[in-house]
């Protein structure tokens, strides 16, 4: 249940800086906070209930104030960011920590547009990372219009691999969506179809969503290649399978990898630094106002989002 409250201010400690929070977005990281599924997010979320009392883990804002030890940023300084494990970014301020996942606004961003470049962006480069793709490779990625997909199919074609982006058929007006992100061939299934019917020889196979277990994805990879998802699959299998990877790779067999993120401030400024050149572009589904929260969240819920959903906090200058 969401509700609307008064909490005191956040107190930046020591290497943190306080930001004044003009765009956020709702995602499937606060998704997973708000609900505590899958059962493994109640470690950290809390149980019987949630121990966050403010959500929200993606933001762009104007630095209020700064903690003691911060030399790196100054108050009014435009950011965007990641909070992981310690939300709070559905609220006026939000406390981060300098190291983090967190980066100046590029040159010609509002924040409005900057404040979905962090959450999706951040797990799509750790599937780039564990498998290794480089230029010549190829890939699918399946459930290609969501924030991962849609950031994974960018940073994919940007390192010159080949990608494949697979999805349930798209909005009236997004027909060529992936395909103008980067995307050599974009196949809408219909549903009930058979993943296979798109072919194969993949040296990785990419399930942003969760919703394509590697026994579907198997026939689709070459030997050798990787099955990669961001979800931890049933009974936490994609954890057990990816442990198994050594001995599966020694066999020349297909692998499983677990994409474990890293969330730090070189990360952050890799990403500005590609959308500062304009090749790298958080995709926005839906705006709302930050009265309408609940409507976002129910949004996302639904499965039917394309790319991200932000959320503009009170006040005329909330996009700038």
């Amino acid at each position: 249940m969401i509700r609307f409250d008064d909490v005191p201010d956040p107190v930046p400690g020591r290497g943190e800086m306080l930001v004044r929070v003009r765009a956020t977005t709702v995602n499937r990281t606060d998704c997973a906070y708000r609900s505590g599924r899958p059962w493994i997010n109640r470690a950290y979320c809390g149980w019987p209930r949630p121990r966050v009392e403010v959500l929200g883990s993606e933001y762009a804002g104007v630095v209020a104030a700064v903690g003691e030890g911060v030399g790196s940023y100054a108050v009014g300084d435009r950011v965007f960011g990641f909070v992981e494990g310690r939300p709070g970014a559905h609220a006026e301020l939000v406390a981060v920590a300098v190291d983090g996942l967190v980066a100046r606004v590029p040159e010609g961003w509002d924040l409005a547009e900057a404040a979905p470049g962090t959450e999706g962006a951040h797990y799509a480069h750790a599937v780039l990372r564990v498998t290794g793709l480089a230029r010549g490779d190829r890939a699918l990625v399946h459930g290609a219009t969501g924030a991962i997909g849609t950031g994974l199919v960018q940073l994919l074609h940007i390192e010159g691999v080949e990608v494949v982006a697979v999805c349930d058929r798209l909005p009236a007006g997004r027909p060529r969506l992936l395909s103008d992100l980067g995307a050599a061939r974009v196949v809408e299934l219909a549903g009930g179809q058979d993943p296979a019917s798109v072919g194969g020889g993949f040296d990785a196979v990419v399930d942003a969503t969760g919703h394509l277990p590697f026994g579907a994805a198997r026939p689709l990879l070459r030997p050798g290649g990787s099955y990669v998802s961001s979800d931890l699959g049933r009974g936490a299998q994609n954890i057990l399978l990816a442990a198994a990877g050594p001995v599966a790779g020694a066999l020349g067999r297909r692998r499983v990898r677990f994409p474990f993120p890293h969330s730090d401030a070189d990360l952050a400024a890799h990403l500005a630094g590609l959308m500062a050149r304009g090749a790298y572009r958080p995709v926005v589904d839906r705006t709302y106002d930050f009265d309408d929260l609940r409507d976002a969240y129910a949004y996302v819920d639904s499965g039917r989002k394309v790319g991200n959903v932000v959320v503009l906090m009170p006040g005329a200058d909330a996009a700038r």
